[in-house]
């Protein structure tokens, strides 16, 4: 049996201009209803945040990710509602050049790249990313693997899926899509060598 190697995921909502939150980094104008969240609420329950999941009455299953890594713009989010461990079900990493972290539970790490380098050397679940856009960019070398949730908005402006990157190609492979009712399209992409796709 061939030894199993933790990817790093990239799960996010996006808009369909591919946008993952407005310039004020707001993201209220995506769809919190619809059929597609029975999908989130089950299959990806261990990528919601530990208070929705109380709120929902949900347990993490456990049994997609036990990691998740977050720029600090993300992480900010629930810091100024007061909530200093967003994900207490899983490993938290905050990457962040300036700030330290007052909860034991959080792990702010200043290279993020290394970390989550490390991190796949251990054993465990996969990773998730949950971003932001300039995390995403910064970590675009070792994403393994892209699940987006496009949702049926054109923001025209905004944060960027994978924030100000330089040019530098990547491949992925589609692996799966599903359309819903709702209107929104959840996306799975797989890294492929650069023109693997085309060749076969």
């Amino acid at each position: 049996m061939g030894v199993i190697v933790r990817e790093l995921v990239y799960y996010v909502a996006v808009s369909v201009d591919g946008y993952i939150a407005a310039p004020d980094g707001s993201f209220d104008v995506f769809p919190v209803e619809g059929d597609h969240m029975q999908v989130l609420f089950t299959e990806f329950a261990d990528a919601l945040p530990t208070h929705v999941l109380g709120g929902l009455g949900i347990e993490a299953p456990k049994n997609r990710f036990d990691t998740v890594i977050q720029g600090w713009n993300s992480y900010n989010v629930g810091l100024a509602l007061g909530i200093d461990s967003p994900y207490a079900h899983l490993h938290e990493y905050v990457a962040t050049r300036s700030r330290t972290s007052s909860n034991p539970a959080v792990t702010f790490t200043n290279d993020a790249l290394a970390t989550v380098r490390s991190l796949k050397q251990a054993e465990g679940l996969d990773i998730y990313l949950c971003g932001g856009g300039a995390l995403a960019g910064a970590l675009l070398p070792e994403i393994d693997r892209i699940i987006l949730k496009r949702n049926p908005v054109v923001l025209g402006a905004g944060i960027p899926l994978f924030g100000n990157t330089a040019f530098e190609p990547s491949g992925f492979q589609p692996v799966k899509s599903r359309t819903f009712e709702s209107g929104v399209v959840i996306e799975e992409y797989a890294r492929t060598p650069l023109g693997a796709a085309d060749a076969s």
